[in-house]
């Protein structure tokens, strides 16, 4: 039997899984406290509960799905994950220590579709999306290594912005927002909860009408269609004039502020005219848009572009700033290790092509 994850399930889907079993709803709040409260590794340990059921678990599903392939820790204390699947796959997970608490990134897919031109999660193609199980079985890792470092340390925000597209993976990601939101369990407010996509317009709709109460970012990146389309190619499918309109539904029916993610690449994007075309783009919708100026992580498969020098980055903020328009700098986390997001899977999956082609040494 191929079993799933049992972090895949939300609460309402694995009462209902207990039900034809003859399980009762308290016996799956009982199972969840277990998961998500004490945290327990086995099924075997959930000492309270029936046999049976325990039993049944322990035929239907896995706990872990995720092995720690390799573990690098910042100076700043930041610490990345590349984990590896149980077909092998490799994916990364952040863990960013902030002044806030404890934020981890999460990766969605193996690989990614969306082809960014300067991004280094986007060398690999997707090969498939992960299961929710998958994507919460990331944070349920941090939290376990937490939990053995004994200093009380636990998850309190998340971010939706590893590897893939979040919105190319929507059911399985709306699923792990249910998992990890929910007060019997991990309880991460919705406020504390981030989720990124590159624009799939009819998603952002999907997901405003889903009304999840959590926080949404765009990544721009342009203030124009042809800068836009010249380095990010969904811009092709998802022009401006399909974006907008579907940002502008979002905020409508949300009410929500919304993060603008503007990655600055030396002389492509980082120009006072783009400063000010992005400042009249957002200004119908200033009151609800925050725009996050994000400094660029060279890849060196992407080597073409350049990180925009300090006065660029201060000329472009405070262009922005005059126009009206919130602005604000992301604080950069682990400088000194793979940096950018897709970076440390990229090299291992590189290594080990090598090592196959490599002669063998006697």
């Amino acid at each position: 039997m191929n079993k799933q994850s049992i972090y895949g399930l939300t609460f309402e889907q694995l009462t209902a899984w207990l039900l034809p079993y003859g399980h009762k709803k308290f016996r799956a709040s009982q199972v969840w406290d277990w998961l998500y409260t004490k945290r327990v590794k086995s099924f075997s340990e959930m000492n309270d509960v029936n046999p049976e059921c325990v039993q049944l678990l322990a035929d239907h599903f896995i706990m872990h799905t995720l092995q720690e392939h390799v573990k690098q820790e910042s100076a700043d204390g930041t610490i990345k994950y590349l984990f590896k699947l149980k077909d092998d796959s490799l994916i990364e997970t952040v863990l960013m220590r902030q002044k806030y608490g404890l934020s981890v990134c999460v990766t969605t897919q193996v690989g990614c579709n969306i082809g960014c031109s300067f991004c280094a999660s986007g060398l690999i193609a997707k090969s498939r999306d992960l299961s929710a199980g998958e994507i919460v079985e990331q944070i349920m890792e941090v939290q376990h290594d937490l939990d053995l470092a004994g200093k009380g340390e636990h998850v309190s925000h998340v971010v939706v912005m590893g590897i893939g597209e979040p919105f190319d993976n929507f059911t399985n990601m709306v699923d792990f927002l249910e998992v990890i939101k929910d007060r019997k369990g991990l309880a991460i407010a919705g406020r504390h909860i981030t989720v990124s996509t590159s624009g799939l317009a009819p998603k952002i709709i999907e997901f405003a009408d889903r009304e999840l109460k959590v926080n949404l970012a765009i990544s721009l990146h342009a203030p124009n269609n042809e800068l836009r389309t010249q380095i990010m190619k969904i811009n092709r499918a998802y022009p401006l004039e399909k974006l907008m309109p579907a940002i502008d539904y979002y905020l409508e029916k949300s009410n929500r502020r919304i993060t603008i993610e503007y990655i600055l690449l030396r002389d492509v994007n980082d120009r006072i005219e783009h400063a000010l075309e992005l400042a009249e783009l957002m200004q119908s919708r200033r009151n609800l848009v925050n725009v996050n100026l994000i400094p660029y992580n060279p890849v060196d498969e992407h080597s073409q572009y350049q990180r925009s020098a300090n006065e660029s980055v201060r000329a472009f903020y405070d262009i922005l700033k005059k126009q009206g328009i919130s602005v604000s700098k992301r604080l950069e986390h682990g400088t000194d290790i793979d940096a950018a997001c897709g970076q440390l899977r990229s090299k291992q999956i590189k290594k080990s092509a090598e090592d196959e082609l490599s002669p063998a040494v006697n």
